[in-house]
């Protein structure tokens, strides 16, 4: 993702105003891009990704956050893998910090759906 001083680095996350879309902000992050199978860097970066997001949006005061599937499309991160990171570094960061953030996993397609059914059971 590029912004005015350069380009994004994977793990963080950036908040802009929505402009025209349904909500005040829109929060971006960038996911590792998986070549060949997942390394323990690739983990590392998408729990950071998540772990960003949520810090980014306690700090502006935002109460509830949409996040999608980070890294699963074309980045090809292992749709599987990925849920468990989301859902337990969500889990994780809300139990560690005591947040109140409302997160809603804005999934892509039934197998997503099934898959974080699962885990958030």
């Amino acid at each position: 993702m590029k912004r005015s001083g350069g380009e994004e680095l994977p793990g963080r996350a950036v908040l802009t105003p929505a402009f025209n879309l349904p909500s005040r902000f829109v929060l971006h992050t960038v996911g590792p891009i998986v070549r060949g199978a997942p390394t323990e860097e690739d983990f590392r970066l998408l729990a950071s990704c998540y772990r960003a997001c949520l810090e980014t949006a306690e700090q502006a005061g935002i109460g509830s956050l949409a996040i999608c599937c980070i890294s699963t499309g074309v980045f090809r991160f292992p749709r599987g893998r990925a849920a468990e990171i989301a859902v337990g570094t969500v889990r994780d960061y809300r139990m560690r910090t005591g947040s109140k953030t409302e997160v809603i996993f804005n999934i892509f397609s039934q197998a997503d759906f099934l898959l974080y059914r699962a885990l958030l059971r």
